[in-house]
């Protein structure tokens, strides 16, 4: 797929069908994905792979069954990957402690960095994750953790210092339109794309 047809029709999917995706696809997914840029090729990010019995486990806590009663988008829970990203600020201390980084006193502490290049660099990934989905004809829906984040972190072993970027359901999305559950759009889809008139400032604000 050429890449502005991957980034022109990437959609979010909250819809998928239950068929499996390969341990080898979901490795590619990454891989492209440690090619996003990063601050002094830190590299500070990560990413816990739910299939099978975790995934189901993931879902027991992120959305309970007393709220799946109303849930919108029930076919969500039948995408086969969810992928955890992480972003490690402790990593772009360390790196840039290195002596040929360590002249822009960020290697003491994050609190000395004017952005968090850790939380820049992991959405980079994510973007990089959803991009190639979409480029290998499979759906991804990011979303965030509003609930159970505590209890997925501490079951899963996720160190305490990581940061949480929220969460990426991937799978092959569902077709069958005449599915009673297909579900409908997030309530954002019709809302309309800026313009390059409005998003840029060319020379003055």
């Amino acid at each position: 797929m050429e890449f502005v047809r991957a980034v022109t029709t990437r959609r979010m999917t909250r819809a998928f069908s239950e068929e499996p995706v390969s341990r080898e696809t979901i490795a590619s997914l990454i891989s492209l994905a440690s090619h996003a840029p990063s601050a002094g090729k830190t590299q500070g990010w990560s990413a816990l792979i739910l299939q099978g019995e975790d995934k189901k486990l993931f879902w027991s806590m992120a959305l309970t069954n007393e709220k799946r009663a109303n849930f919108a988008w029930p076919h969500l829970l039948d995408a086969p990957v969810i992928i955890l990203p992480f972003a490690d600020a402790d990593a772009y201390v360390e790196r840039y402690g290195e002596s040929d980084k360590s002249h822009t006193g960020l290697g003491s502490s994050k609190d000395d960095w004017p952005t968090p290049y850790w939380t820049i660099d992991a959405s980079f990934a994510v973007m990089t994750i959803l991009l190639g989905a979409n480029d290998v004809g499979l759906g991804a829906l990011f979303f965030a953790l509003f609930h159970g984040a505590t209890e997925i972190r501490e079951q899963f072993a996720v160190p305490t210092h990581l940061q949480s970027l929220g969460a990426i359901a991937i799978g092959w999305p569902l077709t069958d339109a005449s599915s009673v559950l297909s579900p409908r759009e997030g309530r954002s889809a019709k809302r309309k794309r800026r313009s390059v008139e409005e998003i840029a400032h060319f020379g003055r604000w």
